[in-house]
């Protein structure tokens, strides 16, 4: 592994690309094919689509995920099974946040709906 690399910040930027192949994104996130082929099986999240021959061609959020994995067990020093409980505690996170999000969103425009009941009735 090249030392200028060790840090996930010392990273090379993503291309505006549709789809990687494992090639590329070995070299984009500083970890060998074998190990992508193995955190694949570890990391149900991680989910390249697979072609003709059983080719993978990964996409940028499995790219980013591949980087936050390789962080959490490089950096962070995670085990698996801790990087695989740490991404399921954010995916939660995520999920919840969203769903406060939605709700957020529904009740501002209840409360529009009902300002300008009132402004309707004012200008009468």
């Amino acid at each position: 592994m090249d030392s200028q690399l060790e840090d996930v910040g010392e990273l090379p930027p993503i291309p505006a690309k549709r789809y990687f192949t494992i090639g590329e994104v070995s070299e984009l996130c500083a970890v060998k094919p074998h190990v992508l082929r193995y955190w694949e099986q570890e990391f149900t999240q991680l989910k390249p689509v697979k072609r003709t021959g059983n080719r993978r061609y990964y996409q940028r959020h499995e790219v980013l995920l591949v980087r936050r994995i390789r962080e959490l067990l490089y950096s962070e020093g995670f085990t698996i099974s801790g990087a695989r409980n740490r991404l399921e505690e954010y995916q939660i996170l995520k999920r919840e946040t969203a769903e406060i999000v939605e709700r957020g969103k529904a009740s501002s425009a209840h409360l529009r709906e009902e300002l300008e009941a009132v402004l309707a009735i004012l200008r009468a």
